[in-house]
């Protein structure tokens, strides 16, 4: 990257929380939104994080998704001011294309933004583009945001995902691969879903004394994806973590922590902790990770924008373990990204 970018402001819907704070305060304390719920469509009783809402907001998928992603993007935008939202660039990441989500039966992929930019009743620069690629393909759009602000002139970016596994198509398909967690297999993931956005600027926000900012990003493509027959050997991951640091004016022995979409499955442990032993080299007591997963699942195309929030919200609150932070995110897919996040003070 050739300079930072800023993150001023963020706001998430997920199971543990209809926003930020809600969410945040639930992960730092390490509480369960698991539940147990009976699916019938899909012939089975599963454990999914689940969010708690009237019927009228869930009537189907798409209109879902869409008033998932319009509340956390009302909240990250910080004001209902039709000025400030058109000259803020919206970048989506909608759930992966190859799921067939069953959310673009009710809402067609090419008309997802704009039906959530109608929900919000805003309307925002016309740059806005929804991106498919997974969570990883957020922390691979913070290069696209610094053009838009930087050659286009757009103040700021609200930048993020909107997902949800918790639907017949993806428990099946989930279920029948045997990646499911259940009492017949500890090493699986937790269906959850969530909307997180974060919004991003080229300057420190004036009215803080602590800013996080993004110095560098990594990405890469994994050949063995959790859709293989094989297990990854972090190849990609690697490649990530090595391209990010290539840039970003630190280096290996700088980072102090690491927040993770990991998700609990055994192909997402193995992954992590192959590329793990070839990157992080130095000696260290611990290596703190935080995995959001254990408190709202896995929430698929959301997990890379909440990652940069948990890791921006631990350097302002300052609870985080130290001035650094790298937020690993993997798409379902295989697409693979890594960015360092770093407390900066404001003197």
């Amino acid at each position: 990257m050739k300079k930072p970018v800023y993150v001023a402001g963020f706001g998430t819907v997920t199971a543990a929380g209809l926003s930020a704070p809600q969410t945040i305060a639930a992960i730092r304390a390490s509480l369960s939104a698991f539940e147990d719920v009976g699916f019938p469509e899909a012939g089975l009783s599963q454990i999914v994080a689940r969010i708690p809402t009237h019927w009228r907001l869930r009537r189907n998928q798409g209109e879902w998704l869409v008033n998932m992603a319009a509340r956390a993007i009302k909240e990250a935008l910080g004001v209902d001011d039709p000025n400030v939202a058109a000259a803020t660039a919206l970048l989506i990441t909608p759930p992966e294309s190859f799921r067939n989500h069953p959310a673009f039966a009710d809402v067609p992929a090419r008309n997802f933004l704009a039906a959530v930019i109608d929900a919000t009743g805003l309307r925002f620069h016309p740059a806005s583009r929804a991106i498919d690629g997974g969570a990883a393909a957020s922390i691979g759009l913070i290069e696209r945001a610094l053009a838009l602000m930087e050659d286009a002139g757009i103040p700021q970016v609200l930048l993020g995902g909107v997902d949800s596994l918790v639907n017949d198509i993806d428990l099946s398909r989930l279920g029948q691969a045997g990646r499911l967690k259940g009492d017949e297999n500890s090493q699986g993931l937790v269906p959850g879903e969530a909307a997180a956005f974060v919004r991003l600027v080229r300057e420190p926000p004036r009215d803080t004394t602590v800013v996080a900012a993004i110095h560098g990003i990594g990405i890469a493509q994994e050949t063995d994806s959790a859709l293989s027959d094989r297990y990854s050997q972090g190849r990609a991951m690697l490649g990530a973590l090595r391209d990010m640091v290539s840039g970003s004016g630190a280096s290996e022995p700088d980072i102090h922590f690491v927040v993770s979409n990991g998700n609990g499955e055994r192909y997402s442990g193995w992954e992590m902790m192959i590329a793990h032993s070839r990157f992080y080299r130095t000696r260290r007591e611990i290596l703190p990770i935080a995995y959001p997963a254990m408190t709202i699942g896995d929430v698929g195309a959301a997990g890379g924008a909440l990652a940069l929030m948990l890791a921006a919200d631990s350097f302002v609150k300052d609870y985080a373990p130290g001035p650094t932070a790298v937020c690993e995110i993997a798409s379902e897919n295989g697409l693979r990204a890594a960015a360092m996040v770093r407390r900066r003070t404001r003197r």
